[in-house]
């Protein structure tokens, strides 16, 4: 089996739980100050997080392994700005993560504030997510990280019997 690129098939999940979070959080927070849900619903909201930074752990894992075949083909400063992007969504994730899991044991008074700042820090990690994905997709598409993965000599791009047919 050859040494297919496994980030970019793991590090959607992250990503995509991240950029439900927000919402959840924000949902969580209105429900629990409301009175319509325990505090204890916020251990939803810990274990989506949870899925964020666990995710996001492997996928930096997996980077760093197609990083090895990618940097000689398109140079170590595009793969560095991704892999800077990524850490810092990452290292904001787990801060996140820290912050979810407090709501479930803050004083009462203090859990709609706490619960604001959870939910902003939850839009801040989808934000950066977006930009570490833009990155990630900047490497394929415009620098052409993909050849490092095709196994045709010159590493030319693969070509589709009749993909560039006109069709009626």
């Amino acid at each position: 089996m050859p040494n297919l690129p496994l980030h970019p098939a793991i590090v959607h999940l992250p990503l995509g739980v991240a950029f439900v979070v927000p919402f959840v959080a924000a949902a969580l927070a209105w429900a629990v100050w409301r009175g319509r849900l325990p505090r204890a619903s916020f251990a939803l909201l810990t274990a989506l997080q949870a899925i964020v930074v666990a995710g996001g752990l492997v996928a930096v894992q997996l980077g760093e392994r197609d990083a090895k075949r990618v940097e000689p083909l398109i140079g170590e400063a595009a793969v560095e700005v991704h892999e800077e992007r990524a850490e810092l969504f990452l290292w904001a994730a787990g801060a996140v993560l820290v912050g979810a899991a407090a709501l479930l044991v803050v004083p009462k008074g203090r859990a709609p504030a706490a619960a604001a700042v959870v939910t902003a820090g939850a839009v801040a990690v989808a934000l950066l997510g977006a930009r570490a994905g833009e990155a990630g997709g900047e490497l394929v598409y415009r620098h052409g990280a993909a050849a490092a993965f095709q196994e045709r000599a010159g590493r030319e791009a693969a070509v589709i019997p009749g993909a560039h047919e006109e069709r009626d």
